[in-house]
């Protein structure tokens, strides 16, 4: 498999990861018994630099800037794969700290999370981590006077 179908796989994959993280992390199930802290949460406000906030306003923060995270990932993978192959061999840096930042999401997934963000984080991590050894591989030169 090619370096710039991996990285469209992985786009595809973070544009539905944006997707369903903004709009599923701020949903709650009544059997999980979390409606006392939720109304704590949105109730108790406190002031933060000159701002009044509560933690509901820091999670919701912190929630949306994942989602924008993922946004940008996704347009960043989709922006690689467009790339000629010379090009992604001259930034090798780039596509591994990608697909590290991606394992690092995964380890954290795996520790903190549940099955629908860690199969989505691990399936990304491979795809990254593949098209960036893929993309490192050097590019042979057509001979000259060809």
């Amino acid at each position: 498999m090619k370096a710039s179908t991996l990285y469209r796989i992985a786009a595809a994959l973070l544009l539905l990861f944006a997707l369903g993280h903004t709009l599923g992390f701020r949903q709650s199930d009544p059997d999980w018994g979390v409606d006392a802290v939720l109304g704590s949460m949105r109730s108790i406000h406190f002031d933060v630099q000159g701002f009044n906030r509560t933690y509901w306003d820091l999670f919701v923060a912190a929630g949306l800037s994942v989602g924008v995270f993922y946004l940008f990932a996704a347009i960043l993978a989709w922006q690689l794969g467009g790339l000629p192959a010379a090009s992604l061999a001259l930034m090798r840096g780039t596509s591994w700290a990608f697909a590290l930042c991606f394992v690092a999401i995964t380890i954290v997934s795996c520790r903190y999370l549940f099955i629908l963000p860690i199969a989505f984080s691990i399936v990304i991590s491979v795809c990254l981590s593949a098209a960036a050894w893929l993309s490192a591989k050097p590019v042979s030169a057509a001979p000259l006077g060809q």
